[in-house]
């Protein structure tokens, strides 16, 4: 029976439990060395890696903007003065699982941008075999992009993560925003377009 190769060298993929977790590692220093200049995007179920967190935690400290939309357990407290201030976190619980998982490094239209199997919590990044791939079709990377921007619109469901480490609701909002819905109805349309017409019946 054949056995998978987990030494392997990848150029492209971020594959853990040897390599995921020092390539994430490594874009997050690239974004420490822009101090200000810098941008961290992760959407995620659970935040629990302590390695990951504690960079997270130095990008901060070195003026990185850093937005995370974590649904699930998160181990980090943002808005810590001098610590993470520059650190937001927000959940989103709603109709769906949120299931999904995004990197962002660096601000579009160039960011490097990935789609994965692992949150970043030591199981995950030391523990099983997971997967990050790079998204670099421009039609995805757009839609990405939307979705990024959606899930931080958001003021229905979104609770926002406080210093203490509880949550609490968005406050300065004019109209109500769902992201759950806006990806819904666009589905729907989507899925609309695609359909074709019946083929008519020959008599």
């Amino acid at each position: 029976m054949a056995t998978a190769n987990l030494n392997g060298k990848y150029k492209q993929l971020l594959v853990s439990p040897f390599e995921l977790k020092n390539r994430v590692i490594a874009c997050i220093d690239r974004e420490i060395e822009k101090k200000s200049e810098g941008y961290i995007f992760l959407k995620l179920n659970s935040l629990t890696d302590r390695n990951i967190i504690d960079k997270l935690a130095e990008a901060s400290q070195a003026g990185v903007e850093v937005v995370m939309n974590i649904r699930g357990i998160c181990c980090l407290l943002p808005g810590i003065e001098r610590l993470t201030d520059h650190i937001k976190v927000f959940s989103i619980v709603g109709r769906y699982l949120e299931h999904s998982r995004i990197y962002c490094f660096r601000r579009e239209p160039d960011a490097q941008l990935y789609i994965s199997s692992a949150d970043f919590m030591t199981r995950n990044t030391e523990r099983r075999v997971e997967v990050g791939c790079p998204v670099l079709d421009r039609k995805t990377r757009s839609r990405l992009f939307h979705i990024i921007d959606e899930l931080q619109n958001d003021n229905v469901k979104a609770r926002v993560m406080k210093p203490d480490g509880s949550y609490q609701r968005k406050k300065d909002y004019k109209m109500p925003i769902s992201c759950q819905e806006i990806f819904q109805k666009e589905e729907i349309i989507k899925g609309m377009g695609s359909q074709k017409e019946p083929t008519p019946i020959k008599k």
